[in-house]
C-alpha cells in the first residue's frame, strides 16, 4: 500500500557525461533491475513536493516486485527532508536542491557522519504562462524584473504589465499575476538563486503549497505567470522559452547548457559509511538507479540519468 499524506532538478558536468538522454531516452547501458528474495516491510519518504509524483511512481514500481512492502510518502517541501533524516523519521528525503551547510551540520552532529545525497534524475524549471498568453519567451533579466523587487539580474525597470515585455493590443495593459512556491520549497530557493540572482520576491506574489497548485493557478488566470518543474506541465499552461537568448526547456537544451534553469533531483539517505544500507533501502535505490527506475523518470516528464552518472551514485551507496 502506498500512503500519500500530501496531494499529488555540478549539473553541467553530469549532463556532459552522456548525451543519450538529450531526447529523454533512457540510457541502454543502465542495468536492469532484478528482484531479490525476502523483501517486505515499511518505507517512508518525507521531502520535496517536486519529487512527490516520482516517489509515488517508484513506490508503485517497487511494489510490483515486492507486494508486501508498504510505502508512506509526504511531499510538503524540500526543507522537510533534512530534519526527517536527522531525526530518523523517514528512510528517504527527496530534495530538489542540495542540503544547506546548516542542515548537513545538524545531521552530522547527531550521527557523526554526513547524510548521503544522490542524484536520481534531472529537472528543468519551467516558467509557465496561461495557454492563451501569446508571449514566446523572456530573458533572465525580464523574468527577474517580473518576479523580484530587487532586479539584481540587471533589469532597468520593474515589470508589472504584459505590454512591457512586448505584448500588444488587449494584452498591453493587462497586469501580470504572479504565482510562486513557498519558502519551504527547494524550487523556490533554486528559482530565487538562478532566475532572480539571489534577489527578493515581490510582496504581490501568490505563494502556493505545491508545484501542481502553481501550475493550476496560472491555468486559471489568463494574466498568470509562475514557475515549477517541467513534469507538472498541463494543457492549461505553456512552458515558455527562457534565457539569454531565450530557449525552450527540454532535455536537449538542458544537456547542452543553453537552458539556464536545469538541476539535479536528489534523494537523501542516512548511510553509515561503515555499514551497508538495510535491504529495503538498498533495493529501493537499486530500482531507482536502474533502467526501470529511470524509465519512471521519463514517464513523469523529467530527464533520466546517464548510465555513468547513475553508476557513480550507486557506488556512493555501495550497491551494484
Amino acid at each position: 500500500m502506498i500512503k500519500q499524506l500530501f496531494p499529488a532538478v555540478a549539473i553541467s558536468a553530469a549532463l556532459a557525461a552522456g548525451s543519450v538522454f538529450a531526447e529523454e531516452r533512457v540510457d541502454p547501458e543502465l542495468p536492469e533491475y532484478t528482484p531479490v528474495s525476502g523483501i517486505s516491510g515499511n518505507l517512508s519518504s518525507i521531502g520535496s513536493d517536486t519529487l512527490n509524483n516520482l516517489m509515488t511512481l517508484w513506490a508503485e514500481e517497487f511494489q510490483s516486485f515486492y507486494p508486501n512492502v508498504n510505502v508512506e510518502i509526504q511531499g510538503a517541501g524540500t526543507s522537510t527532508a533534512p530534519p526527517a533524516m536527522t531525526e530518523g523519521t523517514a528512510n528517504f528525503g527527496p530534495m530538489s536542491r542540495m542540503p544547506r551547510d546548516s542542515e548537513q551540520a545538524s545531521f552530522e552532529d547527531r550521527h557523526g557522519y554526513p547524510m548521503t545525497v544522490v542524484g536520481v534524475g534531472i529537472d528543468t524549471i519551467a516558467v509557465y504562462v496561461n495557454r492563451d498568453n501569446p508571449i514566446e519567451g523572456l530573458t533572465i533579466e525580464q523574468v527577474d524584473a517580473i518576479f523580484s523587487s530587487t532586479r539584481r539580474c540587471g533589469g532597468d525597470a520593474d515589470i508589472t504589465r504584459w505590454g512591457q515585455v512586448g505584448l500588444e493590443g488587449a494584452w498591453a495593459n493587462r497586469d501580470i499575476t504572479l504565482y510562486s512556491r513557498n519558502a519551504v520549497s527547494g524550487t523556490y530557493g533554486y528559482f530565487r538563486q538562478h532566475a532572480m540572482c539571489d534577489g527578493d520576491f515581490k510582496d504581490a506574489i501568490n505563494e502556493q503549497p505545491g508545484s501542481s497548485s502553481v501550475v493550476q493557478g496560472v491555468a486559471e488566470s489568463i494574466n498568470g505567470i509562475g514557475y515549477s518543474g517541467i513534469g507538472y506541465a498541463t494543457s492549461g499552461v505553456r512552458a515558455i522559452a527562457v534565457g539569454n537568448p531565450p530557449v525552450e526547456p527540454s532535455g536537449e537544451t538542458a544537456s547542452d547548457g543553453s537552458y539556464p534553469l536545469a538541476r539535479f533531483l536528489y534523494v537523501a539517505l542516512n548511510k553509515n559509511p561503515n555499514r551497508e544500507l538495510n535491504p529495503l533501502e538498498r533495493e529501493f535505490m537499486r530500482l531507482v538507479l536502474s533502467r526501470q527506475g529511470q524509465e519512471v523518470v521519463v514517464r513523469d516528464g523529467y530527464i533520466p540519468l546517464p548510465a555513468s552518472v547513475a553508476a557513480r551514485f550507486r557506488g556512493e551507496l555501495g550497491i551494484d
